[in-house]
């Protein structure tokens, strides 16, 4: 009744209703927000402690909410500490009043990052940076960085995403739903991970923490990285022999870029764990996908456009392609009316690969510690930096 009658009387006074709604209780320490409409921003918050303006965090968009909410609520008891989401149309006219941006999946360009005067961090809740224009960023002295997968578990959970779609394609998920509805038993005849040759194109963190998992099903592992070390060091199930502290058996064969198409031509299932950049979209095109084998299976973990929708698209109306399994797709949110979804042997899932409990609340720890660092002035952790 208190609260109803303070929006009342800032109604009366002009009070930016943003403020008042985001009351949710007079004693509230922290002041958070998901705006949308029209917004001044103009309050000037401070610490009562110190007299230093509040520091203000900006997550781009609603998409991927729980970013957003998990660092609010790991920063709850730091109101000095502001963490807003921003309709993604609106970022442009608001940016200039965080000091702390979280991309998410809004594209800054120059024109854009121009107008962050008190920006001191553009940050990606994960890996991806490609929407960033860095150099625009490094022009402005704005500093750019992501999470670490490893450190997270968000490689862990993405690889495990993997798993779950090929299986989900081996062991034909939509008809299995349509047998259940039609009261059918003992169909459709699936198959087993158990022989395959699985080719992870890309082998970073997701790729070594994808071979680690799939070792025990008993899989051929072929792989492809721009550059190997002469040993790879990395931690690994028991499960793995390890020799020296190094894995020997974790990749039967291993390859650069160079060697991608006589890779995806012995394999049964080709994963993309590539990064996106000018030099991989598109890169699983007409070409790639005609010299994997008749009906092999494509999983995409990484991002949408590394393939080329109509080589896709083209393929599975031939039947050569024997299955799709992504969670990432070529325009996101994906259109539940694409004709790709007539398809029976795709699995779509909406880019929720490092969605997991675990995983995110572990970004949220990493983006709330350094917003803290930030107001503190302190060296930032647990992230790498790229400008």
């Amino acid at each position: 009744m208190f609260l109803s009658c303070i929006r009342r009387k800032a109604g009366t006074v002009g009070v930016n209703r943003y403020l008042v709604h985001g009351l949710t209780c007079f004693t509230s320490p922290l002041l958070h927000r998901s705006f949308s409409g029209d917004m001044s921003l103009k309050v000037e918050k401070r610490d009562a402690d110190n007299d230093k303006p509040i520091t203000r965090v900006l997550f781009c968009g609603p998409h991927f909410p729980a970013s957003q909410n998990y660092t609010r609520e790991y920063l709850e008891k730091y109101p000095y500490i502001q963490v807003d989401d921003v309709p993604l149309k609106e970022v442009p006219d608001h940016i200039g009043n965080y000091h702390l941006c979280v991309v998410k999946n809004m594209r800054l360009d120059s024109n854009v990052i121009s107008r962050a005067n008190q920006m001191k961090l553009i940050m990606q809740f994960g890996v991806g940076l490609e929407g960033v224009d860095i150099d625009a960023a490094t022009k402005h002295g704005i500093k750019v960085a992501r999470i670490p997968g490893d450190a997270t578990g968000n490689a862990a959970s993405c690889a495990e995403m993997a798993i779950y779609l090929m299986l989900g394609l081996l062991r034909k998920q939509n008809e299995m739903q349509i047998s259940v509805k039609q009261k059918k038993l003992g169909e459709p005849v699936g198959e087993t991970l158990l022989g395959k040759t699985v080719f992870i194109m890309g082998f970073g963190n997701i790729g070594i923490d994808l071979a680690k998992r799939l070792k025990p099903f008993g899989v051929k592992i072929i792989a492809t990285k721009r550059s190997w070390a002469s040993n790879l060091q990395v931690p690994v199930l028991k499960a793995c022999p390890i020799q020296n502290g190094v894995v020997d058996d974790l990749v039967d064969k291993k390859g650069s870029h160079g060697d991608i198409y006589e890779f995806a031509h012995q394999a049964d299932i080709v994963v993309c764990c590539l990064s996106l950049n000018k030099e991989t979209v598109g890169i699983v095109n007409k070409s790639f996908i005609s010299s994997m084998k008749k009906g092999a299976l494509l999983v995409n973990i990484a991002r949408g456009s590394l393939l080329d929708y109509e080589a896709v698209v083209h393929h599975l109306e031939s039947g050569h392609l024997g299955g799709l399994g992504i969670d990432v797709a070529w325009t996101e949110p994906f259109d539940p009316d694409d004709p790709i979804l007539k398809f029976k042997n795709i699995i779509i899932t909406p880019h929720v690969a490092g969605v997991t409990e675990h995983s995110y609340r572990s970004m949220a720890k990493i983006v709330g510690d350094v917003a803290l660092q930030l107001h503190a002035g302190t060296p930032l952790t647990g992230i790498e930096l790229v400008s």
